[in-house]
């Protein structure tokens, strides 16, 4: 997973092109749990500054994180002066700062397991609330996705990232709701799943395809042969399943 979580670099210009955004729904969700009026929140993994765009406006100072210093130079063209970032992984953030919202966009995953959640935790308030949330863009139409299955297969038997901690996908809640509900540190977790669906050209979903971490990390001969055969399979325009998955809990008062 290390490949994979370093290899968004060389394509920070496409992930911004290519990479949806998020819509006011995300964050009137998240402002609607917290209550009150959020004033800092700290991104983990911001990378191109997708997120970041979103949370950041008058009256809540955003802190954006990311170690890779190509999709910090990215994020950094795209943002207004005031959002405060730093080129830093996860595992280096200092937590003398606290914060009222700590939240990953699709960036959670790729993070150590070992002492997540007590840093986490660190990094709020009392009270203080976590956000992730995200999930994998997926052609609509079965009948497409078999076709690039079949076309990927030779390649990839698949292009999705595995449950971190193996929930199976039929289970109701998902990670990382099911180890915030196992933490001591946590409470009140809950999960909300925000519906959409996007029409793009064909050309548009193989760019998307070319910033998942799955193809980038396959040799380049293999990557343009996989591209060039799911390339002949899809229609001029297809329709996407881009639900966002997202998770909420609020830091205990006391451990």
């Amino acid at each position: 997973m290390s490949d994979r979580a370093r290899s968004f670099g060389a394509i920070a210009e496409s992930y911004e092109r290519f990479r949806p955004g998020y819509p006011e729904e995300l964050f009137r969700l998240v402002t609607a749990y917290a209550g009150d009026p959020v004033r800092t929140a700290l991104e983990i993994g911001a990378g191109t500054g997708k997120a970041t765009r979103l949370f950041a406006r008058p009256g809540l100072t955003v802190t954006a994180t990311e170690p890779d210093p190509a999709m910090l130079a990215e994020l950094r063209r795209h943002l207004p002066a005031d959002v405060r970032t730093a080129q830093l992984a996860f595992e280096e953030l200092p937590t003398d700062e606290t914060y009222g919202l700590v939240y990953a966009a699709a960036a959670l995953h790729w993070t150590a397991p070992a002492g997540r959640w007590p840093r986490i935790a660190a990094l709020l308030r009392p009270g203080g609330v976590f956000a992730s949330f995200g999930g994998p863009v997926q052609l609509a139409d079965p009948a497409v996705e078999e076709a690039v299955r079949r076309a990927r297969a030779p390649f990839l038997t698949t292009d999705e990232i595995p449950s971190p901690d193996g929930t199976p996908p039929e289970r109701a809640m998902q990670w990382p709701g099911t180890e915030l509900e196992r933490s001591e540190w946590f409470t009140d977790v809950r999960q909300a799943v925000l519906a959409r669906r996007l029409t793009v050209s064909a050309h548009d979903y193989l760019g998307h395809l070319s910033t998942v971490s799955a193809y980038l990390v396959l040799p380049a001969p293999d990557r343009a042969e996989v591209f060039d055969r799911i390339g002949r399979v899809l229609p001029a325009r297809v329709e996407l399943a881009a639900d966002i998955t997202v998770h909420l809990a609020r830091r205990r008062d006391e451990r």
